[in-house]
This record gives C-alpha cells, structure tokens and sequence, in this order.
C-alpha cells in the first residue's frame, strides 16, 4: 500500500501511522541489537554497572558519542575530555536537525522538543525519507509526528535495552566483538543510505565526506574525522546543489 493510500485509509496522526513507524524501523532494529550488545558489554569491562549504563545510553541516546565514551573511560574519568569528544561525536545533530527544521516548524514546541530528544541517525533518515514521500504523494502535514515517533521510541527502547541486556551478559560473553557484532554498526548506516538513494549526482557529497572523514580519522587526532565529514559534506552539497 501507498503512502497517500495509508494516510486516506486510516488518516493521518492514527494508531496506524505510529505502528506504521514502528514496522519501518524494523529491519534497522535487528542490526541495532548487535551493536547495541557490543557497548553494553565494552561498557562492563570499563567498570560501569548495568544501571549506569542504561542511565547514559538513555539520557545521551548517540550511540557513536557513548561508544566514544566508553573507550575514554578511566578511573576516575576525564570528564572535560569525554564531553569534548561527545560534543565533536554529536555535532552531526545540528544539521540533521536543520534538515528537519522545514518539515518542524508549524508543530508546538510540546511535539517538536520530544521528537529531537528522541532524534538519532535511524529515526532522522527514517522520519526525512518519509516525509519527503509525502511531499511528492501531495499529502499535507508532509511530516507526520505519529510516524516519527514510531520509529523514534522503537529505536529508543531496543538501544536502552539491548544495551542494558549485553551489560548484563558481558561477563559471560567475555569480548563479543570476536563474534563480528561491531559489523552491524556500518552496515546499519549502509541500509540508510540505500533508502536515501537517488542518483549517482545526488550521492557526490557523500563521497566528499567520506572521503574527508578517512583522511582526518588518519591524519589528526581525536574525533574532528566527525565534524570534517559532516561539514565537508554540507560545503559539497551546497556547492552542487544545481548539478544533482
């Protein structure tokens, strides 16, 4: 079935459109859990507890900033150090929530602050995607909140748990990254991708970030390779912006 055939079907912002957001989100969560595994577990054999770690994957929810996070934990922990790294991890947000901000801008705050809380890689290219479907089907509100936040709480909720759950299994699994769990992380993010796909034109700045991101993780130290990829990938599509 149709968006527009969903929409006139059930009408937007029903029951349907939030598990229609939940069953979207699907595939991605079953390459969400492994990885999810793999931090709860790296989190164990750092020293934090089961109920730290579910404090911090649900207060923060950015799995690459905990992942971050993890790998700079210390007793005691340099704080100043891992919000720095956390800040460079997550400034990606600040475009993904100006690539939303049009589709954002007439729902009242009491909407708009839940769903960029619960905003995260998956739940952005997911809502984006849809929305643009919309656009293109002629359905108005383009942007459908119910659907967002389908997607959104099903990421949420599989991350806090699965996260929780490879803390509690850690000790048991000793280091499960033999296993080939971390392989799900791009792999997830290459599923995306494919669903953003429009041409090859269209993809040229992608190949500029990436490119730019290889070379900072090679060249300098830390984790600038973040805010080089997303900053040279802005700069490369604002560029060709009348070439796509």
């Amino acid at each position: 079935m149709s968006i527009s055939q969903a929409v006139e079907a059930a009408g937007d912002g029903s029951g349907s459109e939030f598990r229609r957001g939940v069953a979207s989100c699907a595939p991605v969560l079953f390459g969400t859990i492994p990885y999810a595994l793999v931090l709860g577990a790296q989190a164990t054999q750092r020293g934090l507890s089961p109920v730290e770690l579910s404090m911090m994957t649900g207060l923060n929810f950015a799995g690459g900033s905990e992942f971050a996070a993890i790998q700079l934990w210390t007793s005691p922990p340099h704080i100043l150090l891992i919000v720095a790294i956390t800040f460079l991890v997550n400034s990606r947000h600040l475009l993904m929530g100006a690539a939303l901000a049009p589709f954002l801008r007439d729902l009242p705050r009491g909407k708009v602050f839940p769903a960029l809380f619960f905003l995260c890689d998956e739940s952005w290219a997911l809502g984006l995607a849809d929305a643009k479907r919309r656009a293109a089907a002629g359905i108005t509100p383009a942007f459908s909140p119910r659907y967002y936040m389908g997607a959104a709480l099903a990421m949420y909720l599989t991350w806090v748990a699965f996260t929780t759950l490879g803390a509690l299994l850690g000790p048991m699994l000793g280091h499960v990254e033999t296993y080939g769990f971390d392989m799900a992380f791009p792999a997830v993010f290459l599923v995306l991708m494919r669903g953003m796909w429009k041409n090859v034109a269209a993809a040229r700045p992608w190949l500029v970030s990436l490119v730019v991101a290889a070379l900072a993780y090679l060249l300098v130290p830390g984790a600038w390779y973040v805010a080089a990829g997303a900053v040279s990938g802005l700069l490369a599509a604002w560029l060709m912006a009348g070439d796509a």
